[in-house]
């Protein structure tokens, strides 16, 4: 197995660790009701008949948008209810949409086009994680052949896969989430069945997941026509994911070290790879954002920068997703994700929510549910399965988080059975 450097600390509940003693969480259950609202509009247009691909400056949200999770998300503009006492929301955001929601109730605090249909980039990995993670088993290995790698997109963020070599099914997916490796999506999709079977799937859980704005079209987020998801939507199935524990992990970790080339009779070689998560690293001179857990950012031409974060202060986790900074330069969409950061942890109770991220349709909201679900085999997640009502958590201790088996994360839901040349450019083009 690949050694790592990771933002976050796996344990089990109550488990002491030299220097560290987490104990489990209890959270209740917060998730609302699913919402009901018309079809969305086709996904190759944005309301208004015209092409949703056209990123240009004079581009304007349609007049009216999906109301999944309330009215006022389906209105275009900035929708915020202050209380008494709310600071003010950051006056210079150009992000075309974004979302501000509690990863535990959640809540969303305020929005702009919330669900305004717009390319994904790599944020749309998200989805295809949620989506096929629990199916491989991370300790499976894996030959990648040549036709694997055929068909990745020209320019595409790649974390180095070689034909012919093996790799372990952990390996492909801190690619994917590490360096947005296209290639590895390529390769976990064939082991999936496909890409056509991949889209079909994930588009599939999108709709259970009521992400009803996004249209998938191929799995790694590369620029496709009709291919679009929403600050809402990317909000939601950031949220979804973080249910799992193998994903928590992945998206966390800052670092890690990738297999390579092997020559016979050699110790295979390794190399260092790191995600492209500036608001973790630090890269580009952006200053790392204390508690920040993930979770995937994307650039492409059609999109522009996208980029979906989790942080946590104190007992309070937020989501925030930024689509699109009109400010140019891979740099704003971080900038101005931890400025709604910032202005979420300052006005938690001082506004009051304007919508809500819905639960599954399948959600069965009157009971404890069943804990999330994972690759991971370990003793510990299989005892954990077996039971009812456990689930996950995560807490930040010294800005770094740590996850916790047996507390409860986003919890009570259930989910249905059955339907679930590497770069050095720390933000490529077509991740």
């Amino acid at each position: 197995m690949s050694a790592k450097k990771t933002a976050w600390t796996v344990l089990s509940a109550g488990l002491l660790v030299p220097g560290l003693l987490v104990p489990a969480l209890l959270v209740p259950a917060l998730l609302a009701a699913p919402a009901h609202a018309a079809p969305p509009p086709p996904p190759s247009a944005d309301g208004k008949g015209r092409p949703q691909e056209a990123q240009g400056p004079g581009l304007a949200p349609p007049e009216s948008m999906s109301t999944v999770g309330g009215a006022l998300l389906g209105k275009p503009g900035v929708q915020v209810s202050p209380l008494a006492g709310a600071p003010a929301l950051p006056g210079n955001l150009t992000g075309r949409s974004w979302i501000v929601a509690d990863a535990e109730t959640g809540e969303v605090l305020a929005a702009n086009n919330a669900h305004w249909r717009l390319p994904p980039a790599s944020t749309m990995k998200m989805l295809f994680a949620d989506t096929v993670l629990p199916k491989l088993p991370k300790d499976q290995v894996h030959k990648v052949t040549e036709q694997e790698l055929e068909g990745v997109g020209a320019g595409s963020s790649e974390v180095g896969l070689k034909e012919d070599l093996d790799y372990t099914v952990h390996d492909l997916w801190l690619g994917v989430f590490l360096r947005s490796g296209n290639d590895a999506v390529h390769v976990l999709s064939a082991m999936n069945g496909g890409i056509e079977k991949t889209v079909q799937d994930m588009q599939a859980h999108a709709e259970e997941l009521q992400a009803l704005d996004t249209h998938v079209v191929s799995p790694d987020g590369y620029d496709a026509s009709g291919q679009v998801s929403s600050a809402y939507d990317l909000t939601l199935i950031a949220r979804s994911g973080l249910q799992k524990k193998d994903f928590r992990e992945y998206c966390g970790t800052a670092s890690a070290k990738f297999p390579g080339e092997q020559e016979p009779g050699k110790p295979r070689e390794y190399y260092e790879i790191q995600n492209t998560n500036r608001l973790m690293t630090g890269a580009g001179g952006i200053t790392p954002y204390k508690g920040i857990a993930g979770v995937k950012n994307g650039n492409t031409t059609m999109a522009g920068a996208t980029f979906t974060g989790l942080a946590q202060h104190g007992n309070k986790k937020l989501l925030v997703t930024v689509m699109n900074p009109s400010a140019g330069g891979a740099n704003p969409v971080y900038e101005e994700t931890a400025m709604l950061l910032d202005w979420g942890f300052a006005a938690a109770g001082k506004v009051r929510p304007i919508g809500k991220l819905v639960p599954p349709k399948s959600a069965d909201t009157s009971s404890d549910g069943s804990p999330a679900r994972t690759h991971h085999r370990s003793p510990a997640a299989a005892g954990a399965g077996s039971g009812g009502g456990l689930g996950t958590a995560f807490g930040v201790a010294g800005g770094a988080l740590a996850l916790v088996a047996g507390g409860a994360y986003l919890v009570n839901r259930r989910f249905p059975p059955g339907r679930r040349g590497r770069r050095e450019d720390p933000d490529p083009e077509g991740s």
